[in-house]
């Protein structure tokens, strides 16, 4: 699978372009801020019908617009087409149609074109909260199990319900009886999340361990584990167990929401001891290993996105980063850099990669050989 063309409509500093790809390797270059980053955007958006930061759909539109507009077209290994289109207009439902037909549900679209992105906030993975470790864990279950897409949409969607209630009681006893009924209705997604987190580290991180050694030249030995509340105890009687102090604090204290994935290098404490090298490059094969889980569950290669990755990287590992990606099997790959040199180099090394080099400057894009 791969994506053979892009156009973009009023998205972010792009009024219309039209772009064709490479099934294999695609170049952005130009400065920073000329909308290299944006056009991955547009790739992933067709991809997952959603942006990858977060960021509300209308603040996509380019500014002084109301209506921005995606389409592409995905080849199949079979050789057949799907033609995806997303519309964004400010204030009104988002709409994403895969040939022709509009689909209910985001839930539909998302997993059907595999897609992992690897950006220069991806150090977040690492230095912050719990919450981007397990927004990692859900963008790759999502996109191989769809039960799994379900049953977190339904905790999230009940967990925001008893956060309220919780709140409207204001630390008073819940006579209603209503905290039981939302405890008993989140139990089976809590369950299932648990069961699918847990059986996803064992293998994770395997390839994890095999993408840094390829990146660091086996320098050091990293590691994976998974935390989470309910390894120890049913989500019942962790549900009971904490009434009280969700009654006092007005928010659910325990459940997969608080899950966590721990990283370690040589045994301690990644965050602690680390170069900025060596977390780059951590934050890399974390990506990659979420590329080849991806790739073995839905038996096909995903779009790999790399968005300014050389910042902070040695010139040894940017070309043993280069060599691994261009030389291990991966599918289409689109790359952005400042250097128009730098993976150029790589490229006349070895001639039998189809590759595209796009020059990007504020808005404008040509192809150049």
């Amino acid at each position: 699978m791969h994506l053979a063309d892009l156009t973009l409509t009023q998205f972010k500093n792009y009024g219309k372009v039209s772009l064709e790809f490479s099934p294999r390797l695609n170049c952005f270059v130009g400065q920073n801020g000329a909308g290299k980053t944006n056009l991955l955007e547009g790739v992933y958006y067709l991809c997952m019908g959603k942006g990858y930061d977060s960021t509300p759909d209308q603040y996509n539109v380019r500014h002084g617009d109301d209506v921005s507009r995606l389409e592409g077209h995905f080849v199949q290994d079979d050789d057949s087409r799907d033609r995806i289109v997303v519309k964004i207009q400010k204030r009104k439902r988002k709409i994403i149609e895969r040939n022709g037909a509009a689909y209910d549900r985001l839930a539909e679209h998302v997993g059907r074109y595999p897609v992992v992105i690897v950006v220069p906030d991806d150090s977040s993975l690492v230095l912050e909260g719990s919450e981007m470790r397990r927004r990692l864990l859900d963008n790759s279950l999502s996109q191989t199990d769809p039960a799994y897409l379900q049953h977190l949409l339904n905790y999230n969607r009940l967990l925001s319900n008893r956060n309220a209630l919780l709140k409207e009681l204001d630390g008073r006893p819940d006579s209603s009886g209503l905290l039981e009924v939302y405890n008993l209705q989140m139990a089976p997604a809590a369950t299932y999340i648990h069961a699918q987190r847990k059986a996803f580290v064992a293998p994770f991180t395997e390839l994890l361990t095999e993408a840094y050694a390829a990146i660091s030249g086996a320098r050091e030995t990293v590691g994976v584990a998974y935390k989470s509340q309910l390894e120890d105890v049913a989500w019942e009687d962790l549900c009971r167990e904490r009434t009280e102090k969700d009654r006092i604090l007005q928010r659910t204290t325990g459940g997969v929401h608080r899950d966590d994935l721990t990283f370690t290098q040589e045994g301690h404490p990644l965050r602690r001891v680390a170069s900025q090298g060596q977390l780059k490059s951590f934050v890399l094969s974390l990506k990659l290993a979420q590329y080849r889980l991806l790739e073995r569950s839905t038996r096909r290669p995903p779009i790999l996105l790399l968005d300014d990755i050389f910042d902070k990287l040695d010139q040894q590992r940017v070309e043993q980063l280069l060599h691994y990606v261009m030389s291990a099997a991966f599918g289409q790959v689109f790359i952005t850099d400042t250097d128009p040199e730098r993976v150029l180099a790589l490229i006349r090394s070895d001639d039998t990669i189809d590759w595209r080099r796009f020059l990007v400057d504020d808005g404008a894009i040509s192809e150049e050989e």
